[in-house]
Protein backbone atom coordinates (compact mmCIF):
# COMPACT_ATOMS: atom_id res chain seq x y z
CA UNK A 1 0.00 0.00 0.00
CA UNK A 2 0.95 3.67 -0.81
CA UNK A 3 2.44 5.35 2.68
CA UNK A 4 -0.51 8.56 2.97
CA UNK A 5 -0.48 11.60 5.38
CA UNK A 6 -4.49 10.95 4.67
CA UNK A 7 -6.96 8.23 6.00
CA UNK A 8 -10.91 9.49 5.69
CA UNK A 9 -11.44 11.24 2.28
CA UNK A 10 -14.89 12.60 0.86
CA UNK A 11 -15.05 13.30 -3.09
CA UNK A 12 -17.79 14.54 -4.45
CA UNK A 13 -19.16 13.99 -8.05
CA UNK A 14 -17.71 10.57 -6.76
CA UNK A 15 -20.42 8.32 -8.66
CA UNK A 16 -18.39 8.18 -12.40
CA UNK A 17 -15.50 9.23 -13.94
CA UNK A 18 -12.34 10.12 -12.45
CA UNK A 19 -14.41 10.56 -9.14
CA UNK A 20 -14.76 7.18 -9.27
CA UNK A 21 -11.60 6.09 -10.31
CA UNK A 22 -10.09 8.20 -7.43
CA UNK A 23 -11.92 6.70 -5.16
CA UNK A 24 -11.45 2.66 -5.46
CA UNK A 25 -7.59 4.20 -5.99
CA UNK A 26 -7.63 5.51 -2.42
CA UNK A 27 -10.08 2.78 -0.84
CA UNK A 28 -7.82 0.11 -1.87
CA UNK A 29 -4.85 1.76 -0.45
CA UNK A 30 -6.91 1.48 3.08
CA UNK A 31 -8.50 4.99 2.60
CA UNK A 32 -11.74 5.56 4.41
CA UNK A 33 -13.71 7.57 1.58
CA UNK A 34 -17.38 9.23 0.92
CA UNK A 35 -18.06 9.57 -2.49
CA UNK A 36 -21.05 12.06 -3.09
CA UNK A 37 -23.03 12.97 -6.03
CA UNK A 38 -26.67 13.43 -6.93
CA UNK A 39 -27.63 10.45 -8.19
CA UNK A 40 -28.02 7.29 -5.42
CA UNK A 41 -27.54 4.42 -8.70
CA UNK A 42 -24.41 5.33 -9.52
CA UNK A 43 -23.04 6.35 -5.71
CA UNK A 44 -24.14 2.95 -5.37
CA UNK A 45 -22.06 0.86 -7.28
CA UNK A 46 -18.64 2.65 -6.30
CA UNK A 47 -20.06 1.77 -2.60
CA UNK A 48 -19.82 -1.76 -3.18
CA UNK A 49 -15.95 -1.31 -2.44
CA UNK A 50 -15.53 -2.18 1.36
CA UNK A 51 -13.94 1.50 2.45
CA UNK A 52 -16.28 3.78 0.36
CA UNK A 53 -19.68 5.05 1.45
CA UNK A 54 -22.45 6.80 -0.56
CA UNK A 55 -23.56 10.58 0.42
CA UNK A 56 -26.37 12.15 -2.07
CA UNK A 57 -25.73 15.70 -2.04
CA UNK A 58 -25.72 18.74 -4.13
CA UNK A 59 -22.71 20.63 -4.13
CA UNK A 60 -24.51 23.96 -5.28
CA UNK A 61 -26.84 23.80 -2.03
CA UNK A 62 -25.09 25.36 1.06
CA UNK A 63 -27.33 23.34 3.08
CA UNK A 64 -26.71 19.75 1.31
CA UNK A 65 -23.14 20.42 1.24
CA UNK A 66 -22.79 21.71 5.34
CA UNK A 67 -25.10 18.27 6.00
CA UNK A 68 -22.37 16.27 3.55
CA UNK A 69 -20.48 16.56 6.03
CA UNK A 70 -22.02 16.08 9.05
CA UNK A 71 -23.03 12.70 7.52
CA UNK A 72 -19.42 12.04 6.46
CA UNK A 73 -18.56 12.16 10.00
CA UNK A 74 -20.98 10.11 11.73
CA UNK A 75 -20.76 7.74 9.20
CA UNK A 76 -16.91 7.34 8.17
CA UNK A 77 -15.49 9.59 10.52
CA UNK A 78 -13.18 13.22 10.64
CA UNK A 79 -12.00 14.55 6.71
CA UNK A 80 -8.37 15.05 6.59
CA UNK A 81 -8.84 14.62 2.77
CA UNK A 82 -11.48 16.90 0.82
CA UNK A 83 -11.57 16.49 -3.56
CA UNK A 84 -13.50 18.96 -5.13
CA UNK A 85 -14.16 16.57 -8.29
CA UNK A 86 -17.78 17.21 -9.33
CA UNK A 87 -18.02 19.56 -12.44
CA UNK A 88 -19.89 20.26 -15.57
CA UNK A 89 -19.23 21.90 -19.11
CA UNK A 90 -22.03 23.06 -21.76
CA UNK A 91 -20.64 24.51 -25.34
CA UNK A 92 -21.46 28.17 -26.10
CA UNK A 93 -20.33 30.98 -28.08
CA UNK A 94 -20.00 33.72 -26.14
CA UNK A 95 -22.69 35.51 -27.70
CA UNK A 96 -25.40 32.72 -27.34
CA UNK A 97 -24.20 32.29 -23.45
CA UNK A 98 -27.55 32.48 -22.02
CA UNK A 99 -27.62 33.77 -18.37
CA UNK A 100 -29.06 30.32 -16.94
CA UNK A 101 -25.72 28.47 -18.72
CA UNK A 102 -23.52 30.88 -17.04
CA UNK A 103 -25.22 30.55 -13.62
CA UNK A 104 -25.28 26.51 -14.09
CA UNK A 105 -21.60 26.53 -14.63
CA UNK A 106 -20.08 29.12 -11.86
CA UNK A 107 -22.89 27.16 -9.39
CA UNK A 108 -21.32 23.78 -9.94
CA UNK A 109 -17.56 24.54 -10.89
CA UNK A 110 -16.73 27.40 -8.84
CA UNK A 111 -19.62 27.54 -6.16
CA UNK A 112 -19.73 24.18 -5.59
CA UNK A 113 -15.67 23.44 -4.95
CA UNK A 114 -16.10 26.74 -2.73
CA UNK A 115 -18.89 25.64 -0.61
CA UNK A 116 -17.01 21.84 -0.56
CA UNK A 117 -13.93 23.32 0.51
CA UNK A 118 -15.50 26.02 3.49
CA UNK A 119 -17.32 23.03 4.75
CA UNK A 120 -14.67 20.79 4.54
CA UNK A 121 -11.96 22.19 6.20
CA UNK A 122 -14.60 23.38 9.07
CA UNK A 123 -14.96 19.86 9.68
CA UNK A 124 -11.09 19.03 9.30
CA UNK A 125 -8.56 18.77 12.41
CA UNK A 126 -6.41 21.79 11.55
CA UNK A 127 -3.93 20.33 14.15
CA UNK A 128 -3.16 17.51 11.68
CA UNK A 129 -2.14 16.75 8.30
CA UNK A 130 -4.54 17.25 5.94
CA UNK A 131 -5.03 18.03 1.57
CA UNK A 132 -7.67 20.19 -0.02
CA UNK A 133 -7.76 19.42 -3.74
CA UNK A 134 -9.56 20.27 -6.73
CA UNK A 135 -9.74 18.26 -9.86
CA UNK A 136 -9.82 21.80 -12.06
CA UNK A 137 -9.05 21.81 -15.40
CA UNK A 138 -6.52 23.86 -18.43
CA UNK A 139 -9.14 25.72 -19.06
CA UNK A 140 -8.34 27.27 -16.13
CA UNK A 141 -4.81 27.79 -17.18
CA UNK A 142 -5.37 29.01 -20.43
CA UNK A 143 -8.56 29.58 -22.89
CA UNK A 144 -10.79 27.61 -24.96
CA UNK A 145 -13.56 28.69 -27.59
CA UNK A 146 -17.01 28.26 -27.16
CA UNK A 147 -16.63 26.97 -23.60
CA UNK A 148 -15.93 30.66 -21.95
CA UNK A 149 -18.10 30.37 -18.77
CA UNK A 150 -16.41 26.36 -18.34
CA UNK A 151 -12.83 28.79 -18.65
CA UNK A 152 -14.29 31.68 -16.11
CA UNK A 153 -15.47 28.81 -13.57
CA UNK A 154 -12.14 27.08 -13.45
CA UNK A 155 -9.73 30.23 -13.48
CA UNK A 156 -11.58 31.16 -10.57
CA UNK A 157 -11.38 27.78 -8.92
CA UNK A 158 -7.54 28.53 -9.44
CA UNK A 159 -7.27 31.71 -7.62
CA UNK A 160 -9.11 30.41 -5.23
CA UNK A 161 -6.68 27.91 -4.47
CA UNK A 162 -3.74 30.24 -4.41
CA UNK A 163 -5.71 32.71 -2.35
CA UNK A 164 -6.60 29.75 0.19
CA UNK A 165 -3.21 28.50 0.35
CA UNK A 166 -2.22 31.67 1.98
CA UNK A 167 -4.01 31.35 4.35
CA UNK A 168 -3.23 27.90 5.77
CA UNK A 169 0.36 28.19 5.00
CA UNK A 170 1.00 27.99 8.63
CA UNK A 171 -1.28 24.97 9.23
CA UNK A 172 -0.18 21.42 7.99
CA UNK A 173 -3.47 21.45 5.70
CA UNK A 174 -1.87 21.93 1.94
CA UNK A 175 -4.53 22.80 -0.82
CA UNK A 176 -3.68 22.12 -4.19
CA UNK A 177 -5.63 21.73 -8.05
CA UNK A 178 -4.78 19.00 -10.44
CA UNK A 179 -5.60 20.46 -13.64
CA UNK A 180 -6.05 17.72 -16.33
CA UNK A 181 -6.24 18.22 -20.22
CA UNK A 182 -9.31 16.37 -21.98
CA UNK A 183 -9.65 13.26 -19.98
CA UNK A 184 -11.42 10.22 -21.16
CA UNK A 185 -14.89 10.75 -18.76
CA UNK A 186 -18.44 10.97 -19.66
CA UNK A 187 -17.88 14.95 -19.91
CA UNK A 188 -15.22 14.34 -22.62
CA UNK A 189 -18.60 11.51 -24.59
CA UNK A 190 -20.69 14.62 -24.01
CA UNK A 191 -18.17 16.72 -25.96
CA UNK A 192 -17.61 14.96 -28.78
CA UNK A 193 -21.55 14.21 -29.05
CA UNK A 194 -21.89 17.78 -29.45
CA UNK A 195 -19.15 18.09 -32.29
CA UNK A 196 -20.83 15.44 -34.28
CA UNK A 197 -24.27 17.32 -33.73
CA UNK A 198 -23.05 20.76 -34.54
CA UNK A 199 -20.73 19.99 -37.13
CA UNK A 200 -21.81 16.37 -38.81
CA UNK A 201 -18.05 14.93 -38.96
CA UNK A 202 -17.68 11.47 -37.45
CA UNK A 203 -17.11 10.17 -34.14
CA UNK A 204 -13.55 9.29 -34.71
CA UNK A 205 -13.01 12.66 -36.24
CA UNK A 206 -14.33 14.51 -33.58
CA UNK A 207 -12.71 12.54 -30.85
CA UNK A 208 -9.11 13.01 -32.51
CA UNK A 209 -9.96 16.85 -33.23
CA UNK A 210 -9.81 17.00 -29.40
CA UNK A 211 -6.79 14.52 -28.92
CA UNK A 212 -4.65 16.63 -31.02
CA UNK A 213 -4.83 19.86 -28.56
CA UNK A 214 -2.65 17.55 -26.61
CA UNK A 215 1.32 17.42 -27.56
CA UNK A 216 0.72 13.62 -26.72
CA UNK A 217 -2.36 13.33 -29.18
CA UNK A 218 -3.89 11.49 -26.51
CA UNK A 219 -6.46 11.87 -23.44
CA UNK A 220 -5.73 11.95 -20.31
CA UNK A 221 -6.65 8.56 -18.68
CA UNK A 222 -8.20 9.38 -15.12
CA UNK A 223 -6.33 6.66 -13.50
CA UNK A 224 -3.37 9.12 -14.32
CA UNK A 225 -4.90 12.21 -12.51
CA UNK A 226 -5.69 9.62 -9.63
CA UNK A 227 -1.79 9.18 -9.31
CA UNK A 228 -0.86 12.75 -9.35
CA UNK A 229 -3.90 12.61 -6.20
CA UNK A 230 -2.13 10.12 -4.65
CA UNK A 231 1.30 11.70 -4.77
CA UNK A 232 -0.40 14.90 -3.76
CA UNK A 233 -1.25 12.74 -0.37
CA UNK A 234 1.89 11.53 0.53
CA UNK A 235 4.26 12.92 3.55
CA UNK A 236 6.68 13.70 1.25
CA UNK A 237 4.05 16.35 -0.73
CA UNK A 238 3.26 18.71 2.56
CA UNK A 239 5.24 21.36 1.24
CA UNK A 240 3.65 21.50 -2.56
CA UNK A 241 0.34 23.65 -1.58
CA UNK A 242 -0.86 27.08 -4.09
CA UNK A 243 0.07 24.90 -7.04
CA UNK A 244 -2.12 24.03 -10.55
CA UNK A 245 -0.17 20.82 -11.41
CA UNK A 246 -0.86 20.46 -15.20
CA UNK A 247 -1.98 16.67 -16.14
CA UNK A 248 -1.71 17.56 -19.96
CA UNK A 249 1.02 16.25 -21.96
CA UNK A 250 2.68 19.25 -22.40
CA UNK A 251 -0.02 21.46 -23.39
CA UNK A 252 0.39 24.88 -23.11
Amino acid sequence: MADLAVHNALITGGGSGVGAVMARILADNGVKVAVSGRRSDVLAEVAEHENITAIVADVTDETSVRDMFTTMVDMVGTPDLVIANAGMAESAPLGKTSVDLWKRTMDVNLTGTFLTFREGLTAMDKTKPGRLISIASTAGLKGYAYVTAYCAAKHGVVGMVKGMAAELANSPITINAVCPGFMETPMLAKSVENIVAKTGMSDEAARASLAKINPQNRFIQPEEVAETVMWLCSPNAASITGQAISVSGGEV
